[in-house]
C-alpha cells in the first residue's frame, strides 16, 4: 500500500499532477543527459517507483471533477516492475524518455489507451490484454520482444522506429491479435527477430515499410491465416529469413514494392487471397517464392523482379498490370513493365512464359491461366503460343512413344495451335513429288483411260488420303526413285492427315 508520506519528491509531483492530466517532465534540458540509454545513471531527482505509478492507474488518487486523470511522465527513471497485470483501470498512461529497469506487464488488463514512446525497457508483456486506444512503442528500445498473443486493441499498435531484441527469435510475438485501426512498424523499425501474426485479425492494415527484421527458426514475417485489409512490405523493407503468409486474407493490397529481399530465403504465399498483389522488389528474394491456390483479383509485377523458382501451380489471377509506381513515389520506376493489355510485343509473352517455367517440374495449370488472361485481353496469338509452349514442356514428362507422337504433332501441325504447317509440308512435298515425277517414268494404268498425266496433281493426289484426284487410278510410276516416293508421299499423307484431325481436335476440346 502506497503512502503519501512515502512518496519522493518527484513522486509528489505526479501524484498531484495525476487528478487533472497535466504532465510532470523530470528531463534536465540537455539532450546528451536526457538519453535514456543513460537512465541507469539518473539521480533519485529523476527517479518514480513503478508502484507509484501502478497505484495511480488503479485508483489511488481519484480525479478532479470536471477533470480527465491520466498518467504523463516524462524523463524518468522508473524503478521495479510495472504490473498490472489483470487489472482494470481507465487511465491513460503516457511514459516518454524514460528509462525502465524491469519489464512492463499490462497481461490480461483493460486499459485505455498504453504510450510508452522514446524509452528503454527490457521488455512488454501485453498478451491477452484489451487496450481501449492506443498501444504506442514508438522510438523505444527494448531489449526483449512485445508480447501481444490474443490481444485487443481498439485503436492502433504503433511500433515507429522501434528497436527491439527478441525471445526465442521473436521481437514481436502477436499471434491471434485483434486491432481495430492498423499495425505501423514504420520510419526504421528494426526487429532483431520474426514478427509472429498468425491469425491476426488487422482491420487498418499491416505497414512496414522500411522495416528490418531478423528471423526466428528462419521465419522473418508470419501471417499465415490472418486477415488485413493491406500489407504494405515495401520502401526498403528487409527480412534476414522467409516469409509467411499462408492462408492469409487481405481484402485489398499486399505490396512489396522497393523491398530488400536479398537475405530473404523465400516467400511461402500458398492459398492467399487478396484483391491486387504488387510483385516489385529492388531485389527479389534469393529464396523461391510459393503461390500454390493463390487467388489475387489483378497481380502487378515486373518478370525480372521474381527469383530463380517460383511455384505458380494453382495461381489464379485475373489479370496482370504492368508494374507501376505508388503515387507518392517521385519518379517512374525504371525496370521495363509486362505484358498487358495496349503492351504486346511478342518478347513479353517470351518472358512471360519464363516466368511460367520456373517452378519446379512441368504443371499444366499455370500455362492454362496465362493462356486465359491472354485470350481475356484479345490477344488470340499469344494465347495459342503460350498452349503451344505447354505441349512442349509436357512432352518431356511423356514415354519414349509418347515424344515421338509429340514430336510429330509439334514439327507438322504445331498441337493444332498451327494447322497451316501442313500446308508448308503439303506445298514442300508437292513440289519435291513434282519434280521427281516429272523426270521420273509414269505408266498408264489402262492404255488410253484416264486423264493426261500431271506431276503436281499426282502428288497432290498421292498426299490427300480422301478422295481423289483421278491422278493414281490412272497413272503408276515404273521402278527406280519415283516409285519409291511414290509410297512415302502416301504413308506420309496419312501421317499429315491423322495429325492435323488429332491437333485440331486437343484445340478444340480445350477452345
Amino acid at each position: 500500500m502506497i503512502s503519501y508520506d512515502d512518496l519522493t519528491a518527484p513522486e509528489r509531483e505526479l501524484w498531484a499532477a495525476f487528478p487533472e492530466g497535466r504532465r510532470v517532465d523530470l528531463r534536465a534540458g540537455d539532450t546528451a543527459r536526457d538519453d535514456p540509454l543513460g537512465g541507469p545513471d539518473w539521480g533519485p531527482e529523476r527517479t518514480v517507483r513503478a508502484a507509484v505509478l501502478a497505484a495511480l492507474l488503479l485508483g489511488a488518487h481519484p480525479p478532479q471533477p470536471g477533470a480527465t486523470a491520466a498518467l504523463r511522465l516524462a524523463g524518468a527513471r522508473i524503478t521495479g516492475s510495472l504490473d498490472l497485470a489483470g487489472a482494470e483501470t481507465a487511465y491513460q498512461l503516457r511514459l516518454e524518455h524514460c528509462w525502465f529497469e524491469s519489464q512492463v506487464t499490462v497481461n490480461s488488463a483493460t486499459t485505455a489507451s498504453v504510450r510508452i514512446d522514446d524509452s528503454v525497457l527490457p521488455r512488454l508483456d501485453a498478451r491477452m490484454a484489451r487496450i481501449e486506444g492506443v498501444l504506442s512503442v514508438r522510438r523505444c528500445r527494448v531489449a526483449g520482444a512485445l508480447a501481444a498473443t490474443n490481444a485487443r486493441i481498439s485503436g492502433e499498435l504503433l511500433l515507429h522506429g522501434a528497436r527491439f531484441g527478441h525471445e526465442n527469435g521473436w521481437s514481436l510475438f502477436a499471434g491471434g491479435m485483434e486491432v481495430d485501426g492498423a499495425v505501423f512498424c514504420t520510419h526504421g523499425f528494426t526487429g532483431g527477430g520474426g514478427i509472429r501474426l498468425i491469425g491476426a485479425r488487422l482491420s487498418g492494415g499491416l505497414f512496414l515499410d522500411g522495416a528490418r527484421t531478423g528471423a526466428a527458426d528462419g521465419v522473418a514475417l508470419s501471417l499465415d491465416h490472418a486477415h488485413a485489409t493491406t500489407v504494405r512490405l515495401t520502401d526498403g523493407f528487409s527480412a534476414a529469413g522467409r516469409l509467411e503468409m499462408r492462408g492469409a486474407q487481405i481484402a485489398d493490397l499486399l505490396t512489396f514494392d522497393g523491398a530488400q529481399l536479398g537475405d530473404c530465403t523465400g516467400v511461402d504465399c500458398a492459398r492467399l487471397h487478396a484483391t491486387d498483389l504488387r510483385f516489385t522488389p529492388a531485389r527479389p528474394p534469393a529464396g523461391p517464392v510459393f503461390l500454390g491456390g493463390t487467388q489475387v483479383a489483378t497481380l502487378h509485377d515486373d518478370v525480372g523482379c521474381w527469383p530463380a523458382t517460383v511455384h505458380l501451380d494453382g495461381f489464379v489471377y485475373g489479370s496482370i498490370r504492368p508494374a507501376q509506381p505508388p503515387p507518392a513515389a517521385p519518379a517512374p520506376r525504371p525496370a521495363a513493365a509486362p505484358a498487358a493489355a495496349g503492351a504486346r510485343p511478342e518478347e513479353s509473352v517470351h518472358r512471360r512464359l519464363d516466368w511460367v517455367r520456373r517452378g519446379a517440374g512441368y504443371a499444366p495449370q499455370p500455362y492454362e491461366q496465362l493462356a486465359a488472361w491472354y485470350r481475356q485481353i484479345g490477344h488470340v496469338d499469344d494465347a495459342r503460343r503460350v498452349l503451344l509452349a505447354k505441349q512442349r514442356a509436357r512432352r518431356r514428362t511423356l514415354r519414349p512413344l509418347g515424344r515421338a507422337w509429340s514430336l510429330l504433332l509439334d514439327g507438322t501441325v504445331g498441337f493444332g495451335y498451327r494447322p497451316w504447317l501442313a500446308g508448308l509440308w503439303l506445298a514442300a512435298l508437292t513440289l519435291l513429288g513434282s519434280l521427281v515425277f516429272a523426270a521420273g517414268d509414269n505408266k498408264r494404268v489402262r492404255a488410253g483411260e484416264g486423264p493426261e498425266f500431271s506431276p503436281v496433281i499426282y502428288a497432290l493426289d498421292l498426299l490427300i488420303p480422301v478422295g481423289g484426284l483421278g491422278q493414281r487410278e490412272s497413272w503408276y510410276m515404273d521402278g527406280g526413285t519415283a516409285q519409291i516416293l511414290s509410297y512415302l508421299l502416301v504413308a506420309t499423307g496419312w501421317l499429315l492427315t491423322t495429325a492435323l484431325v488429332a491437333g485440331v481436335t486437343r484445340t478444340l476440346e480445350r477452345a
